[in-house]
């Protein structure tokens, strides 16, 4: 989506252990679980689920810093996250991006390289029940090839964006004492 300028990628906290190559800060926000499960407490989190085993969630803090800059946001969640998100948020645009079938997301888990035959399983299991929430978004995109699929993605945000009251790249909530926001910023996930 480089073809679209005014957008930042919300980097989400997870207890997971990283991938080989990952890289604390750039891809995910890595924190012990104690670490994890404090922050819910303290609401440090805008959304947070359990997925696969693991904690997931995007820290307000992450989200406030990506939106000030003046930029819309991308947050990549799982359906948890989406319905959570969307209930803070409901101008949100959600976008659910499927592979075209169950067997085409289990040769692409595999052929990563990244996960144990336990966690391909869990992974699975769950895709099913992700599957059947697609109808909850807003637009779905089948990535059954990447360059089409990034082109259908960065139609959806021209489109909305061309729909928007506010010129350009909308992202003017401020998460505050008040937690008040621009009703034309705009979170896609």
């Amino acid at each position: 989506m480089q073809d679209v300028d005014g957008l930042e990628y919300s980097i989400s906290a997870t207890t997971r252990p990283p991938r080989e190559g990952e890289v604390d800060g750039v891809d995910y926000h890595f924190l012990g679980r104690e670490e994890f499960c404090q922050r819910i407490e303290t609401g440090a989190f805008v959304e947070w689920a359990e997925v696969h085993g693991n904690l997931y969630g995007t820290l307000r803090e992450e989200l406030d810093r990506r939106i000030s800059s003046g930029k819309d946001v991308i947050l990549e969640l799982d359906v948890q996250g989406m319905r959570n998100t969307k209930a803070q948020f409901p101008s949100a645009v959600t976008v659910f991006i499927m592979p075209p079938s169950p067997e085409v997301l289990e040769q692409r888990l595999r052929a990563r390289g990244t996960d144990a035959e336990a966690v391909i399983r869990v992974r699975m299991r769950n895709a099913a029940g992700e599957m059947a929430a697609r109808g909850e978004y807003d637009y779905v995109i089948v990535n059954d090839q990447l360059d089409e699929a990034v082109n259908k993605m960065n139609s959806i945000i021209r489109a909305h964006r061309a729909r928007s009251v506010s010129p350009g790249p909308a992202g003017a909530w401020r998460c505050g004492e008040s937690d008040e926001r621009d009703p034309n910023a705009t979170l896609f996930h």
